[in-house]
């Protein structure tokens, strides 16, 4: 089991006021799998999705990423299990600028010391990018800085990958191609999607679709 949630609870706290966010949510994510997560704007996708990348702290229950628990890590471990276990495509591409499409496609891989340069060759052809990588991220369309970034969080052949709305700036024909070349990466290479989206027909490519609602998934 690549992901697995287990009864997580989650509130903010407001002034005086606690606001409950995630209320008992559990799920499972096999290797080699996909699951999207819908529900309405505010409902707690987004922090679900930060949860399981140990970007932020919960309240109660417990999430665990290819057996780590993420309870028992300190600041320096969630660091390393993103460098080495866990990746992630935001809408927002998060290219760094000055650092060209080559320097930016092997950045995680090289920081996590698990750079494979043949690995890498096969995601630059299969993504498009070969004329691109002497280019800086201004000089991108939205949908070759998406493909960066995917090849980027790729790179590190992650157990699983976290996507939150990575097509949502996309226009639709762009938004299709990228979302194939994604699922086709991870087909190949086992790695586990999870993502949040508000599109039902980018929903319907993946293999299973649960609902977050009222603190719950259903």
């Amino acid at each position: 089991m690549v992901l697995k949630i287990s009864d997580v609870t989650k509130s903010y706290t407001s002034g005086a006021t606690e606001m409950p966010i995630l209320r008992g949510v559990s799920l499972e994510l096999e290797a080699g799998t996909s699951l999207a997560l819908t529900g309405d704007s505010g409902s707690g996708k987004s922090t679900l999705l930060h949860l399981a990348a140990a970007l932020e702290d919960f309240d109660s229950g417990e999430i665990s990423v290819s057996g780590t628990l993420l309870s028992g890590l300190d600041e320096a471990g969630r660091a390393a299990l993103r460098r080495r276990q866990v990746s992630l495509v935001f809408q927002q591409f998060n290219l760094i600028p000055s650092l060209s499409v080559g320097s930016n496609l092997s950045l995680h891989a090289r920081l996590g010391q698990c750079r494979d340069r043949t690995w890498e060759q096969q995601l630059v052809d299969r993504l498009g990018l070969a004329t691109l990588l002497d280019h800086f991220p201004e000089q991108l369309s939205g949908g070759q800085q998406q493909r960066v970034a995917i090849g980027r969080a790729m790179a590190l052949r992650p157990a699983l990958l976290l996507a939150d709305e990575p097509t949502g700036n996309l226009d639709e024909t762009s938004s299709e191609a990228v979302l194939g070349l994604m699922l086709d990466l991870l087909r190949d290479s086992r790695t586990a999607l999870f993502m949040v989206t508000h599109s039902r027909a980018i929903a319907d490519r993946l293999d299973r679709q649960m609902r977050l609602s009222n603190g719950l998934v259903a």
